[in-house]
């Protein structure tokens, strides 16, 4: 049996912004969990053959009674995260690690909770860019930026963008950076940071979803609730 993808939902985070008195990855989306519509998607994607979810310090039973009710014939491995996301990251790598070694998993999807909406083809996407480049990322261009000058309001040339998840690595390299990273007490803002550091990988990038929504905020909530209803009844009963 050849080497294997693994993707990764991380569910370690707090909700203070979108006002959950818990772990906003729990929040109801039209009748699941927020985390499941993302452990749903991935098992739907036949180039992944593991999933991995990364939940939060305390909430072991939580975690496996959300799953075991909302996607029951699903196989789940469970991973507990750190304080933050670089530490949850290393985590799950720690569970993976010697699977990685031994040549049995070659790359790893990684994906927010909170953003439940991305779709099975941007997954794929997503794996058969890294590996064949190393790495990759979904992003959207970002229009309309402006700054303050002396001259007054100008316009912000340049081609910025605003990256999304899933983010996918070769695993081997992922490890590596991460293992260095420990090393050196770094912590980065998200996966591809740490790459980018610690490797020779050109993370690519390929074009996201303006669909693919994170919930940060309250408001947040009704939209995505809305989209997945209207997606969820596109595609018929589940």
């Amino acid at each position: 049996m050849g080497a294997e993808a693994v993707g990764v939902v991380l569910a370690a985070g707090m909700g203070t912004r979108v006002g959950a008195d818990g772990n906003k990855a729990y929040l109801p989306l039209d009748g699941r969990s927020m985390l499941v519509w993302s452990l749903d998607t991935l098992a739907r994607v036949p180039e992944i053959a593991r999933t991995v979810l990364v939940f939060r310090q305390g909430e072991s039973e939580l975690a496996r009674t959300t799953v075991g009710r909302e996607l029951a014939n699903a196989a789940v491995e469970f991973v507990e995260g750190g304080p933050t996301r670089h530490a949850s990251e290393y985590a799950m790598l720690r569970h993976l690690e010697a699977d990685i070694e031994a040549g049995a998993v070659d790359a790893v999807v990684i994906h927010d909770a909170a953003r439940p909406l991305a779709d099975a083809a941007m997954f794929a996407t997503a794996l058969a860019l890294a590996r064949e480049f190393g790495g990759a990322l979904p992003a959207l261009p970002v229009n309309g930026l402006a700054r303050v000058t002396e001259r007054g309001v100008e316009t912000v040339p340049g081609s910025l963008v605003r990256v999304q998840t899933p983010q996918a690595f070769r695993a081997r390299e992922l490890l590596d950076a991460y293992r260095r990273a420990e090393r050196d007490g770094f912590e980065g803002t998200d996966t591809s940071s740490c790459i980018e550091r610690y490797t020779d990988v050109a993370v690519r990038t390929f074009p996201g979803s303006a669909a693919n929504l994170k919930v940060t905020y309250a408001g947040d909530i009704g939209i995505a609730h809305r989209l997945l209803r209207e997606r969820n009844r596109s595609a018929g009963p589940r």
